[in-house]
């Protein structure tokens, strides 16, 4: 579906800052996604698979091997561990459940035991499955599809005139060719990016622009949570009204992508997060995040069910390709039933929780960054604190 503003509309949106004409954008961006999606929503969830010791030097990420910051580390669940995770995401009403590993690749092993993780998904749950396991080949992809897999993830983070900035040791044309192969093999792909890294206004419409080429199934939008001794560490949050603008600007020039609501949501958005769904968002990231925690489930789904969407799961959720709750591919009815079997607590759904789940170990050495760049502290004085990272014993049960 093609964009249903210009290029230079865009730029001209990006630069409004009155309250009163960003509703009335949001207004706009809110009929585009009901006349596209109805009542339907598509809500995910994840767990950290593989966490820490990633090679790369990507500015806003804590586990880059060039952070200054502490680490959070785990090695690669193993399959029956990846399934648990999944159960508590089926039972705090998610739609589909993505695995995540580090890194711009895994070791044949570890790729084993994501295929393998994927296959007790498919048999032994109700939702749909995702993976965001770095670069790979179309051989790779089709293994994913054969093991269930029905949507991989593989973000380009920036726009590629800044992409530089965020990061030079993983290239962007590498990138649009996993991109290229995960299409190949026959799989819905999930590409988005990443707000206020410091790109300007102008290179948010550009990123936007270039995922409407991509034409992803679904956009994840993602606004930075600073890491004290990242690159990125010393950015402060984004405006909230600045980053409900940002998704009613992306919605207008991606029509047909599924919009879903996920990393540093919780932090930027405050009061503004109903209105940022209403911006144009299907779904939100439920649970935890990779390194940090999330929403309650219950408040999530509130959410959305004060919209008048429907959060439920059909009954064929897992078994149906459809990349939405609606009964047919990107048409059809929303189921209207469902939300008594669920729970409304992180606590009890046992989701993935890095508070518990993660050790978090002080690099002896870090070094240089690739391009020269200094890691940074904590926002100046004044500004929003960040979230402390949390310290676990190793010998703690659950660590």
């Amino acid at each position: 579906m093609p964009p249903l503003i210009s290029y230079d509309e865009a730029l001209a949106l990006g630069e409004i800052e009155d309250h009163a004409e960003i509703e009335a954008l949001i207004e706009r961006a809110w009929r585009a996604r009901v006349e596209r999606f109805a009542d339907s929503t598509d809500m995910c969830s994840l767990v950290n698979a593989k966490s820490g010791g990633c090679a790369e030097d990507c500015g806003f990420c804590a586990q880059s091997r060039f952070a200054e910051a502490d680490t959070p580390m785990h090695a690669m669940m193993s399959p029956e561990e990846i399934l648990e995770h999944a159960r508590a995401a089926e039972a705090a009403g998610a739609h589909r459940f993505c695995m995540v590993t580090q890194g711009q690749g895994l070791s044949k092993r570890d790729f084993q035991k994501i295929l393998d993780g994927a296959r007790l998904v498919a048999e032994q749950t109700g939702l749909k499955r995702c993976a965001s396991v770095g670069h790979m080949s179309a051989d790779r992809a089709r293994a994913l599809k054969e093991a269930g897999i029905q949507r991989v993830h593989h973000n380009v983070e920036t726009a590629e005139s800044y992409y530089d900035e965020v990061s030079t040791t993983v290239r962007y044309e590498g990138r649009l060719r996993t991109i290229d192969a995960v299409r190949e093999a026959g799989l819905e792909t999930c590409v988005g990016g990443i707000l206020n890294l410091g790109e300007s206004r102008a290179q948010r419409v550009e990123m936007a622009f270039q995922l409407a080429e991509i034409d992803p199934t679904s956009v994840p939008i993602n606004m930075l949570n600073p890491r004290a001794g990242t690159k990125f560490g010393d950015r402060d949050y984004m405006d909230p009204w600045e980053a409900v603008k940002w998704i009613a600007i992306f919605r207008l020039i991606l029509p047909g992508a599924l919009f879903r609501l996920c990393g540093g949501r919780v932090e930027n958005l405050g009061e503004l997060h109903a209105l940022a769904v209403r911006a144009g968002i299907n779904g939100v990231m439920m649970g935890n995040f990779l390194t940090t925690l999330g929403s309650e489930p219950a408040d999530d789904r509130a959410m959305f069910e004060e919209l008048g969407l429907s959060v439920a799961r059909q009954d064929d959720n897992g078994s149906n390709p459809r990349p939405d709750n609606r009964s047919g591919w990107l048409e059809g009815e929303a189921p209207q039933a469902e939300g008594a079997a669920l729970v409304d607590s992180r606590s009890e759904a046992r989701f993935w929780d890095p508070s518990t789940q993660l050790r978090h170990h002080r690099k002896p050495s870090v070094p240089p960054r690739p391009d020269g760049a200094p890691n940074r502290a904590l926002p100046a004085e004044g500004s929003v604190a960040l979230p402390q990272v949390v310290q676990v014993d190793p010998a703690a049960p659950g660590g």
